[in-house]
């Protein structure tokens, strides 16, 4: 039983965790057939051995983990950063990121992309969905923070964005050390404005040749886009929201993924009240906010 649950929890089971669980399995299993067939043996007691040895390899070295958690928030301020930029308060690339898990943790619960949506792939894409603006750090001021509408030449520079974010992850993480973390980081950089159509920039991609990654990433994008106060307009209504999703369906976005994110629309719209509550709480009380 022990052993069929871990196989069948496998793709929720982080890769560096994988080795010991199975040693500990096989080695258990080894001891225990050996044990039935020469019941004189004993060598019963080498399990708590293996135990001890298992839970060892298991483990994470707390120096590895405290640099992850710099390198996230190294990542976090640097995207609040560039989107502070444009006159945001960093709450897109929170928001956005909630947004991801629940797309993808849906996808998974439900049995779709079950080899890909391991617990490391959504690992790496919470962490890659921060980083999907890293461009603009290359867009003018002048245009991020223009309150009308761009003109074409500026809306073309601004564009440049997503191929931008892609070059710069590529050239900034080349020797990070992560490989799949880093691909995908430039995956959700470059790619997140594509469109299922193919109508979308900076490649024209279309349907499944976008990552997956990233077309989670566009339907995140686009509905906090539409649904917060930006400097050239107000935010629209969830309904209105939900709705651009909706339409958007088959031409923008994938099918699937906007099914799946208009069926969670009771755990979005808590995470968007949870988010406004926490902007008022911040004007009542500007005293308070680090």
């Amino acid at each position: 039983m022990t052993i069929a649950a871990f196989f069948k929890r496998w793709n929720y089971i982080e890769r560096h965790k994988r080795v010991g669980i199975f040693t500990y399995l096989l080695v258990l299993a080894t001891v225990t057939g050996i044990q039935m067939i020469f019941p004189e043996t004993l060598i019963s007691s080498i399990g708590v051995t293996i135990f001890i040895i298992s839970v060892y390899l298991n483990s994470e070295d707390p120096a590895l983990r405290e640099l992850s958690r710099l390198h996230s928030e190294t990542v976090m301020s640097f995207a609040n950063l560039i989107e502070n930029r444009d006159n945001s308060t960093g709450g897109h690339i929170k928001r956005t990121s909630r947004y991801v898990q629940l797309i993808a943790e849906e996808l998974r619960d439900r049995g779709y992309y079950s080899e890909v949506l391991t617990k490391d792939y959504i690992t790496n894409l919470l962490k890659s969905a921060p980083m999907h603006d890293i461009g603009k750090i290359s867009v003018p001021d002048a245009i991020l923070q223009k309150p009308g509408r761009l003109t074409d030449e500026e809306y073309a520079a601004m564009k440049l964005h997503a191929e931008n974010g892609g070059n710069i992850i590529r050239e900034t993480f080349r020797n990070l050390g992560n490989e799949e973390y880093r691909k995908m980081a430039f995956e959700v950089a470059r790619y997140h404005h594509e469109k299922w159509n193919g109508k979308g920039y900076p490649d024209g991609l279309k349907r499944n040749e976008i990552p997956l990654c990233a077309r989670i990433m566009a339907v995140a994008d686009v509905f906090d886009a539409v649904s917060e106060k930006r400097c050239y307009r107000d935010a629209m209504p969830l309904d209105k929201c939900f709705d651009i999703i909706e339409h958007g369906s088959g031409q923008d976005f994938d099918p699937l993924i906007a099914e799946i994110f208009l069926d969670i629309r009771d755990k979005v719209e808590a995470v968007h009240a949870e988010f406004e509550s926490e902007v008022k709480l911040r004007q009542e009380n500007p005293c308070c906010e680090k």
